[in-house]
């Protein structure tokens, strides 16, 4: 890495304002002054100090989106040996859920870093909207939609208003769109099981605006900086 981002990283200054710095004679690499542009470091191995003092990177977060498949926990270990979501991320950071997805449903699940940021997604105050398809046995009456949409009992408390769309329907099953704005254990399954509905699949398909798209089951990809900025700004 090249000295002037090095110290970038390190929050001294803009890439211009170090390259200034490190000519004024400032910086020094393993005990030894550099004034030339252009330096390359090694971040891991080497030592960096401006005006005698060390300096280390800021650490930079990771974030990550995942196409949870079913059968997967989303814990960092699993007493029973099953499958986690780590196991399906190859990244050298310790990352961890924003929220669950419980076991038999597939679909968008954060994944970061940033401890701070994920209280904040997952805090009930902030309704961020998230939206799930479920196909269903059997078909799902206008009562009882209004009734997800205006809110059901769940452990003594009305959840707090949906919204619910019918999109296809067979002589078998129907496929329904629902979102929600809390995150309560394993919600919509019990939203749709208090209506008398049991749940064929389920899967999570948005968090606020942002979409799993085309990601494949299994896969994932890191967010963009339009997207972390979006999720920042919630």
């Amino acid at each position: 890495m090249r000295l002037n981002k090095y110290l970038a990283d390190c929050g001294v200054d803009s890439r211009r304002n170090c390259d200034e710095i490190i000519a004024q004679g400032r910086v020094k690499v393993n005990g030894k002054t550099v004034t030339r542009l252009g330096v390359d470091v090694d971040p891991e191995n080497d030592s960096v100090s401006l005006d005698g003092r060390r300096l280390r990177q800021k650490r930079r977060d990771v974030y990550v989106m995942l196409h949870k498949p079913k059968g997967v926990v989303c814990t960092a270990k699993d007493d029973k040996g099953r499958k986690t979501v780590l196991d399906l991320v190859d990244v050298k950071a310790r990352l961890f859920p924003v929220g669950r997805l419980d076991y038999d449903t597939e679909g968008l699940l954060l994944l970061t870093t940033d401890g701070q940021l994920a209280q904040t997604l997952t805090h009930p105050s902030h309704h961020i909207p998230k939206t799930y398809v479920a196909r269903i046995f059997g078909e799902l009456s206008e009562e009882e939609e209004k009734s997800l949409e205006k809110g059901v009992l769940l452990d003594g408390a009305l959840t707090q208003p949906a919204s619910v769309k019918v999109v296809e329907k067979d002589e078998r099953t129907s496929r329904i769109e629902i979102t929600i704005f809390e995150g309560r254990n394993r919600q919509v399954r019990r939203m749709l099981e208090s209506v008398g509905k049991d749940v064929e699949f389920l899967k999570r398909v948005s968090v606020g605006e942002l979409r799993l798209g085309g990601l494949s089951r299994g896969k994932y990809r890191f967010l963009t900086e339009k997207e972390i900025n979006y999720l920042k700004s919630l």
